[in-house]
């Protein structure tokens, strides 16, 4: 089973996580999770550049202490780090003390205000001391794109079905993905819906979900 968005206990679980950003405005959200990589991320970059969108790069902190200068490159063009762990641990599968550590460990080559838990899992109390260091983002949409048995063109529609004002998107920034694939085509037809994109700030009003 497939979600493409994060169940609603998710926001009762992590009640001050952002999942989704509130404007009325028609704005979105471009992340990448898991890169830098060297064949993805310039492509990434290239496609952002040529229609002038800045993205949210949660850097996977292995692929940072190899790729260095992908990190400096996505920074110089304007972009924003984020912090996705260093060994992309399952945080419902690890102790709170090692995967604290994990993410610490994260930040010394991320130093980001902005963490993304790897899968979206972490136990309660791995969630509560993060979130006194860290906003914590997870996602409004899910597209699968770095599962190549869900086909690119079903990628592409869960994005052009599902956005919405303030939606922040997820996809993944490895050569495995279909992300080099599909995010040009998303970019245009998102503006040619009359959507323009943004990068969250740390004055940004977020919406997050309710358990109510």
């Amino acid at each position: 089973m497939r979600l493409f968005s994060p169940c609603f206990i998710a926001g009762c679980l992590y009640p001050e996580a952002i999942f989704r950003i509130k404007r009325d405005e028609k704005l979105l959200y471009l992340t990448f999770d898991d890169g830098p990589d060297p064949d993805s991320t310039p492509v990434l970059l290239d496609l952002l550049t040529l229609y002038n969108v800045k993205g949210l790069f949660f850097c996977d902190g292995r692929a940072a202490q190899k790729y260095p200068d992908l990190v400096d490159l996505i920074i110089a063009n304007g972009h924003i780090i984020g912090n996705h762990g260093f060994s992309h641990l399952d945080g419902w599968r690890t102790s709170t003390k090692r995967y604290v550590e994990d993410i610490s460990k994260a930040n010394e080559l991320t130093g980001s205000l902005f963490f993304r838990p790897p899968y979206g899992r972490m136990k309660i109390n791995q969630y509560k001391k993060l979130k006194e260091k860290y906003k914590i983002v997870l996602w409004d949409i899910m597209p699968y794109d770095f599962d190549n048995n869900f086909g690119r063109e079903r990628s592409l529609n869960v994005l052009k079905k599902k956005i919405r004002p303030g939606s922040i998107i997820v996809l993944h920034d490895v050569h495995t993905s279909m992300a080099n694939s599909i995010t040009g085509e998303f970019i245009a037809f998102a503006i040619s819906s009359g959507y323009r994109f943004n990068v969250p700030g740390k004055d940004t009003p977020w919406r997050v979900p309710t358990c109510k």
